[in-house]
């Protein structure tokens, strides 16, 4: 970066880290073609237009029937975000919530009437109102953990029950865990390996499962908050994982990478043994248990694949001129949402707009 000040630095850094950990991925390597590269993008009902810089993670609300899209803006020169309200069928706006931190990551509760943004940069959550998009509040939490006293960030964000998780990207990482009755912070789970990345629950295992840059699931118990297993591939690679998804039905956790190991592995909840791996880049993962089916963005290959989720063969990809990022699946599970990132320069601006695509699965 040029000429950057220590604090536009720091905040270029942990934007990088917390999100897309970019800055920590290893230079771009040569890797054996994975299957995906033999099927061809189809022509599909991909409606896609420029939303505003700085898109990241999505919420539908089925109390508002709305698609909420959590905006960082620009990180040169621009303060605060946005959060954007849509139409879920056709992506035109149909309202903007101007905030005063940045919006990273998003969980919605089971009402659909609240949703939760992380301010990543800022280490602190929000609450929203859903029908309404008002901030409702917000928490900033305690600690500093850099040495010129920086938070650490606040990325991924799960709701369960009466409590939010929020991964802390640190180094050793954490979980903030929330009450989303008093809207206090909890209690953290700490000694949770570098970086605490995608965070989901298990209703097969009841337990909640944290990836993190150390190539680590942690199993956690919600009840207790304890770490209960570590989750390795064994292969002897090093990995840096990222978001997760899971098939209850037949236990079996997909986690992408898209920096160290570039590719997928699943693995037997049963056993917490991987027992395949899909080779590729791998950003978003999300799975649809009614369709049977796994969808990946590959933010550096610029597409997005539809796969069996039996035989991981690849039944469809579209193809964008911008990095594929976040996915969220649509209410009738016959929709796919994707953001689109811009590329950025060296100064952090970026070469254009972010975008927003919905994909109607064939």
């Amino acid at each position: 970066m040029k000429s950057l000040s220590p604090r536009k630095a720091a905040v270029a850094m942990a934007a990088a880290a917390a999100i897309s950990l970019t800055a920590c991925q290893a230079p771009a390597k040569k890797v054996d073609a994975p299957a995906a590269e033999a099927s061809k993008p189809v022509d599909s009902a991909v409606t896609q237009r420029a939303l505003g810089d700085g898109l990241y993670e999505m919420a539908y609300s089925p109390a508002a029937k709305a698609l909420f899209v959590a905006s960082a803006q620009a990180f040169k020169d621009v303060n605060g975000g946005m959060i954007y309200r849509l139409d879920p069928a056709t992506l035109t706006t149909q309202g903007e919530t101007h905030t005063d931190m940045k919006n990273f990551g998003t969980a919605i509760d089971e009402a659909g009437e609240v949703f939760y943004t992380t301010n990543s940069l800022d280490g602190a959550i929000s609450r929203v109102d859903a029908k309404s998009g008002k901030l409702l509040q917000r928490l900033v939490f305690p600690g500093k953990i850099s040495k010129e006293g920086y938070p650490a960030g606040a990325r991924e964000v799960l709701w369960h029950g009466n409590e939010l998780y929020v991964g802390r990207v640190a180094e050793p990482g954490y979980i903030s865990v929330v009450d989303t009755k008093t809207f206090t912070l909890k209690t953290e789970i700490k000694n949770a390996g570098k970086w605490v990345t995608g965070i989901i629950y298990s209703p097969l295992t009841d337990r909640i499962y944290a990836a993190n840059g150390s190539g680590e699931i942690l199993v956690i118990n919600p009840r207790s908050h304890k770490i209960e297993k570590r989750w390795t591939p064994g292969d002897g690679k090093a990995y840096l994982f990222l978001n997760m998804a899971e098939d209850p039905e037949t236990g079996r956790l997909f986690v992408t990478d898209d920096s160290k190991g570039k590719a997928t592995l699943i693995f037997d909840e049963r056993t917490g043994k991987v027992i395949k791996r899909i080779e590729g880049d791998a950003m978003g993962i999300k799975f649809n248990a009614k369709r049977n089916e796994l969808y990946i963005s590959q933010r550096e290959s610029k597409r997005v694949l539809q796969l069996d989720a039996t035989t991981y063969a690849v039944k469809n990809s579209w193809s964008f001129e911008k990095n594929p990022n976040s996915l969220l699946i649509g209410p009738d599970n016959n929709t796919l949402f994707v953001t689109l990132k811009a590329e950025f320069n060296k100064d952090s601006s970026t070469k254009g707009t972010d975008e927003i695509a919905r994909i109607v699965l064939p």
